[in-house]
């Protein structure tokens, strides 16, 4: 493999502007096919085998319009003196039916001291719709009207995106300085920054081509964006700094880009695949949004390891001998003796050190036994956000069950009779409020109860009214009938992903840790490393999860990131932080013992090569760091909780992998182990 990429980093150096007259040729060809004939991605949250999903399959095909999704229109006069209306809510009513794909529209609805209106609009399912629609719904709040109109509903889950464009730029910016401070150079700065970007267009672009292939969700470019920039940035750091490093050492532009490629490059390669690796193992949670998620985040990930291989190789091959030019400030040159000092003195003291650090991540760890699963509703948004000022008025006029009602769908195929007794025994369970007269379509066998919940959306109570209905209510009516009853509605499904999702978290975890420890196997040789490594990575993103719960289930900090309120983890966040984290971890360690492996065959003392390994990734670890944890944070500034779970989790993992692992633990304990660290089983080592 390294001859090969050897050849390969060579040929780049060699003709640069074939390959970069390829590249952007294959990136004006994706970007025009996706503009012309790309398919828009769809946003999906049910799972197959689900309670909630055997509901929105009834109701669909017995083409009830409660299988599709809902917005509400929420009112209250401006003037707190003026009385709310019946004209004035029909007037908002009638110009609400009249927008695209509005299948009904419920009667006013007032609350109990008449101040709040509650209109509710039926929509077709999802893939029936498009953003355009959203568009649609916002124009009410717009209308030359006395009233104040708000906006909410399923409508806004599905299509409406936080913003995080100025959190970007911050990101790439941050990026830019980092790259300046490390290489000192403002074309050797430019290139990996080219290079991602031109990466990340051409991906993220191809990503409306692959639904084609497989459909996926909204999200996926956006958290795909996140993970793709900081990993394109991070790769080219490493084959850059290598390059420059043979450079010095007299090496001609071809040579070198050819060694940086075989060195730097063969470490990016298997890095990436692991990110790869763990991403993909989203699968094994058996629900096909998440796979799916997997499938374009992967995708992204697997383009910017080519262009480190390829597109990198060109650039570096046509800036030539002029890479260190328009230098600017940069670290000094002893920073290599700074990290070596430092190697030598974790290396002294290795089990003190060990142990400490080793505590100090089961103390960030220990809040991950009070991690709380669940779906943030929209009172968790800021206050600016019109679903949030539409929540907080449902919920003062109507009460919290209002804002995440159920939808129970029952067939009736074959007992038409039990409508009334469900009916009734769902309106006396003391966890809801309300239930709406049943609407019965005979045809289509199958009658709809709308309940609402006396607890809000993210509540516990609201989730354990949905399993007594399913495993005591239900059964108690139904019990010598053939008619089934379902409970389907955003909340109820969010609950029903959520649980299928935590059923298969550990068979993940492990599938995970197995695959990338055969992976690391191979390529060190060794069953220590992979083994510590897995351990290590397993304990820093136990630290981050506990740091997640810290800050949005206890509130420490949260003003500091824009968070009002105390929420739930949503529930698939973990596994996908977990996929991500785990590759994003391993890429350091490969990069890390990349360099000590090389220098342990070269000098055959464990202590040495860890000193100069460390010595000489130490600076491009932490530069990588920074990068990844200003694009992480980047994304994190935006009003999307979600988004900020994910931005604040990715960057703790990442800067306590950075420091507390990498440049503490693994030294230390590679040290403690001493040569045991390259025991590989003889019969399968043809080195032997």
């Amino acid at each position: 493999m390294r001859s090969n990429l050897y050849k390969l980093g060579r040929y780049a150096a060699r003709r640069p502007w074939v390959v970069i007259g390829a590249w952007l040729v294959l990136a004006a060809i994706v970007v025009a096919a996706s503009g012309a004939f790309g398919k828009k991605l769809e946003e999906s949250f049910g799972a197959p085998g689900v309670d909630s999903q055997y509901a929105t399959d009834l109701l669909s095909a017995a083409g009830a319009d409660q299988a599709g999704l809902t917005a509400e229109v929420v009112v209250t006069p401006r003037d707190h003196n003026a009385p709310l209306t019946v004209p004035a809510m029909e007037q908002v009513r009638s110009v609400a039916a009249a927008l695209p794909h509005v299948l009904g529209v419920s009667h006013p609805v007032f609350s109990a001291d008449g101040r709040v209106g509650l209109i509710r609009l039926q929509y077709p399912v999802l893939d029936k719709l498009d953003p355009s629609d959203l568009d649609a719904v916002k124009t009410l709040a717009t209308l030359d009207s006395p009233l104040r109109i708000e906006l909410g509903g399923d409508l806004f889950y599905a299509f409406e995106q936080g913003q995080t464009g100025v959190g970007e730029l911050v990101g790439l910016l941050v990026a830019v300085v980092v790259l300046l401070l490390a290489f000192g150079s403002v074309i050797a700065m430019g290139l990996p920054i080219g290079m991602a970007l031109l990466g990340l267009a051409l991906s993220v672009s191809s990503l409306s081509l692959v639904t084609y292939l497989v459909e996926l969700p909204t999200w996926a470019p956006v958290l795909g964006s996140m993970v793709g920039l900081g990993v394109g940035i991070d790769y080219a750091l490493i084959v850059v700094t290598r390059h420059r490093e043979f450079l010095a050492s007299g090496m001609s532009v071809e040579e070198s880009v050819g060694q940086a490629v075989a060195t730097a490059g063969r470490a990016v390669l298997f890095a990436g695949g692991t990110v790869v690796v763990a991403i993909l193992g989203l699968a094994v949670a058996g629900v096909p949004f998440m796979t799916a998620g997997g499938i374009a985040i992967s995708l992204i990930v697997l383009v910017m390891v080519l262009a480190s291989l390829t597109l990198l190789p060109a650039f570096l091959g046509l800036a030539g001998p002029w890479i260190n030019r328009l230098r600017v400030r940069r670290m000094p040159a002893a920073a290599g003796l700074g990290w070596q000092r430092w190697a030598r003195h974790v290396s002294r003291h290795a089990a003190a050190y060990a142990v400490a650090a080793t505590v100090l991540l089961l103390a960030l760890a220990a809040p991950v036994f009070a991690l709380r699963v669940g779906t943030p509703d929209a009172g968790t948004l800021p206050a600016q956000r019109t679903e949030r000022r539409a929540y907080d008025l449902v919920a003062a006029g109507f009460g919290a069950g209002s804002n995440g009602p159920l939808v129970v769908a029952v067939d009736i195929s074959k007992d038409r009779g039990v409508v009334q007794p469900l009916f009734d025994a769902v309106t006396a369970d003391p966890g809801i409020a309300s239930v709406a007269p049943p609407e019965v379509n005979t045809a289509a066998g199958v009658a709809t109860l709308i309940a609402v919940p006396t607890t809000g959306p993210q509540d516990d109570a609201t989730m354990t009214t949905v399993k007594r209905l399913r495993s005591e209510v239900f059964p108690a009516v139904l019990r010598n009938s053939p008619a089934k009853a379902h409970v389907g509605g955003q909340t109820a499904t969010l609950a029903d992903v959520g649980a299928k999702v935590n059923d298969r978290l550990l068979w993940f975890i492990g599938a995970v840790i197995l695959l990338s420890v055969l992976l690391l196997a191979i390529v060190f040789r060794s069953v220590v490393v992979p083994l510590k490594a897995a351990l290590m990575n397993l304990l820093s993103i136990g630290a981050s999860f506990g740091v997640m719960v810290m800050v949005f289930e206890w509130g420490w900090g949260g003003r500091l990131i824009g968070l009002e309120s105390t929420i739930p983890v949503q529930p698939f966040i973990p596994m996908f932080m977990f996929a991500v984290v785990f590759g994003l971890s391993m890429d350091y360690e490969v990069f890390l013992l990349t360099r000590v492996r090389e220098e342990y065959l070269r000098t055959g003392d464990t202590t040495t090569s860890v000193v100069h390994g460390l010595a000489g990734t130490g600076r491009v670890i932490t530069s990588a760091a920074l990068i990844m944890i200003a694009v992480f944070v980047s994304f994190g500034l935006g009003d999307d909780p979600t988004t900020k779970m994910f931005g604040l989790g990715l960057a703790v993992a990442v800067l306590i992998d950075a420091t507390i692992v990498r440049l503490i633990l693994v030294p230390a304990l590679m040290k403690l182990l001493g040569r045991a660290n390259w025991w590989f089983p003889r019969r399968l080592s043809p080195q032997r």
